[in-house]
């Protein structure tokens, strides 16, 4: 192939053949491996003999050390060891289970309960008698008992009631509404209280079911230069003038404050 090769010399071509010279003539066979494991990794690229630092187990590749479960489970343990795999399955006692067991590991069916003179099959719920407030079931061969749940409750503790016969408490309806509660200050108003919130251009009212109503009053009279009593809804349109933060009274003349040369007078009209 073009390439000059010195007696004796061996080399390995594609398609692993072990080729060699001698006596002017190239001689060539399939290259020969000993793999001394049971389930060996496949030759790596460019390679010709599979390796054992590895296994191969139904078509996956494990490293060396893996633990594993085959893919028929059954809880059956394997282990990969320079090359090898060896598997340990477990040991199911015989007779019935103590309890349920995943369908993948021993079969065994768990046992029935007898519980005051009766027999409860396994995973069977039931009422103590006289007694539905609690709930049994059978777990294995053993009766497990609690009390019902009960449902969390959104009302404050003195409006929850327990009926005769009942296992949980319910509500109260909550009594009939006296007055209005407010909760920014903790005031309450009787019915038909009339208040100011603050704005003396709101009134409310407690309305009969507990509600608070609301309106704001629209002032009518309006002047140029009115005065703005503190406390007081509508400005002041007949108490006189208020003229760059000054407050004059009726027929009060006064100079402008634009101009020196400018006399003022307040009219209320």
């Amino acid at each position: 192939r073009g390439i000059p090769r010195e007696p004796g010399a061996r080399w390995t071509e594609q398609g692993c053949q072990s080729c060699t010279c001698q006596r002017g003539r190239v001689l060539c066979e399939a290259v020969s491996c000993s793999v001394p494991c049971s389930h060996p990794l496949p030759a790596p690229a460019g390679g010709c003999c599979p390796m054992c630092t590895g296994c191969l187990h139904e078509g996956v590749a494990r490293a060396e050390g893996d633990v594993f479960s085959p893919s028929n489970g059954n809880c059956t343990v394997c282990v990969c060891l320079a090359g090898n795999i060896s598997c340990l399955s477990p040991e199911c006692p015989p007779g019935s289970c103590p309890g349920p067991s995943p369908a993948d590991c021993c079969s065994c069916a768990p046992g029935k309960c007898n519980f005051r003179g009766r027999t409860y099959a396994h995973g069977a719920r039931f009422s103590l008698d006289g007694d539905d407030c609690t709930t049994c079931v059978c777990q294995g061969g053993e009766v497990e008992c609690s009390f019902t749940p009960c449902p969390m409750l959104d009302c404050p503790q003195h409006q929850r009631h327990l009926g005769p016969g009942q296992c949980c408490s319910t509500c109260r309806d909550p009594p009939a509404p006296t007055g209005c509660f407010l909760d920014d200050n903790g005031t309450e108003f009787p019915v038909g209280q009339i208040w100011s919130p603050g704005d003396p251009c709101e009134l409310c009212i407690c309305q009969a079911d507990g509600s608070v109503s609301c309106q704001r009053t629209d002032c009518v009279e309006t002047c140029p230069y009115p005065i703005r009593i503190p406390g007081q809804c509508c400005p002041d349109c007949s108490a006189g003038c208020t003229y760059m933060g000054r407050i004059f009274s009726n027929n009060e003349t006064f100079p402008s404050a634009l101009d020196p040369c400018l006399s003022c007078i307040c009219l209320v009209r």
